[in-house]
């Protein structure tokens, strides 16, 4: 999963980057609003976390922005405005949760996971494509019952193609999704991924479920899937 944080705080934002990205997330940092809004626009992310106080544009307009382009992430808001009337002006503009600081990163976590369980795309907690189980709550990932163990960037691919599954993503698709934007490498670190994945999670059952899609990219199925 993909996650944009906008904070001008080094310190915060280096602190939330570390602890999200040790929890597998792609994570993108901008340090003011005008830049948190071009991102927003730019990528597809499945949460945002926002701070208000922002040079530039202030991150209640970047939140206006984001709900008048109709778009539905959820956008976490992380400030040291604690007021109620902060809080009810800012849950009205669309805002999915308010956290203050200073905070704890645990408590961030647990509200980063809840708002994902609960976004705009499939965010069930458990997904699964035939016999292959991921769930997103502990990380762990199962095919026939048996754990499998996977590395960080692994877990990201295969969950961006199960949360999908039946889809062809391309590669860049992929790439944009789980790598963060300072990532500037070519879209064929797809492909060694996922001929890691299928080394785990395919070669050792005969049924094999991660498809190539020639010139278009990847597709989880159970089925042929028509292009």
């Amino acid at each position: 999963m993909r996650i944009l944080v906008v904070e001008d705080e080094d310190k915060v934002s280096r602190f939330v980057v570390k602890g999200l990205t040790a929890e597998r997330f792609a994570v993108d940092v901008a340090r003011d609003g005008k830049t948190g809004w071009e991102l927003a626009q730019t990528y597809q992310y499945d949460l945002i976390i926002l701070d208000l106080m922002l040079p530039g544009l202030t991150g209640g307009e970047v939140l206006n922005r984001i709900r008048k382009s109709k778009s539905q992430v959820p956008v976490l808001i992380l400030t040291a405005r604690d007021s109620v009337s902060d809080k009810v002006d800012h849950f009205e503009a669309g805002a999915d949760d308010y956290l203050t600081k200073p905070f704890a990163f645990a408590e961030l976590l647990v509200r980063v996971k809840a708002l994902l369980r609960r976004g705009p795309i499939t965010r069930a907690s458990v997904l699964r494509t035939g016999d292959l189980e991921l769930d997103r709550l502990s990380q762990q990932v199962k095919r026939a019952g048996k754990r499998v163990e996977l590395t960080s960037k692994e877990y990201g691919v295969l969950e961006y193609l199960m949360a999908n599954a039946g889809r062809v993503l391309s590669r860049t698709m992929i790439l944009e999704h789980v790598w963060d934007q300072s990532f500037d490498g070519a879209t064929n670190i797809v492909d060694v991924y996922v001929r890691h994945l299928r080394s785990k999670v395919d070669d050792p059952h005969e049924r094999k479920l991660i498809r190539t899609i020639r010139g278009l990219g990847y597709v989880i199925s159970v089925d042929e899937v028509e292009t």
